[in-house]
């Protein structure tokens, strides 16, 4: 198990900033962000994949937001410029440490491949 603990979130205007931090209490093979609206499904945000530093993103967010990871405190972090109103959501870092399901790729975007998960922080981007 890996133990993930989130800061960053917060309120802020439509084009503003805003970095969220994930940190874990050991290495992982790969760190994601997930976001979930009111009403809506959780959806993949964002990972990266620590052995080769593969990162790779939802379209909705391709351009905004930058994942980046330091392999010494195991911490990922999410770099979100140009926020948006449906950018609104609770953000969950997620960890996929061995074992876990499903054979090793270059990048996991499905919730069922991390089976470590934060408990969430809220970013509400105002219009």
């Amino acid at each position: 198990q890996v133990q993930l603990v989130e800061s960053g979130g917060g309120l802020v205007q439509a084009e503003g900033s805003l970095r969220l931090s994930c940190a874990a209490s050991r290495r992982a093979d790969a760190m994601g962000w997930f976001r979930q609206a009111p009403g809506k499904e959780r959806e993949f945000v964002a990972t990266i994949t620590w052995s080769s530093g593969v990162t790779y993103y939802a379209d909705s967010v391709k351009g905004r937001f930058t994942i980046s990871g330091d392999n010494a405190k195991n911490t990922v972090y999410l770099q979100m410029n140009s926020l948006k109103p449906e950018d609104t959501a609770v953000y969950y870092c997620a960890a996929r440490s061995s074992p876990a399901y499903g054979s090793p790729k270059n990048f996991y975007t499905k919730k069922y491949e991390y089976n470590n998960w934060g408990q969430g922080t809220q970013v509400t981007v105002s219009s």
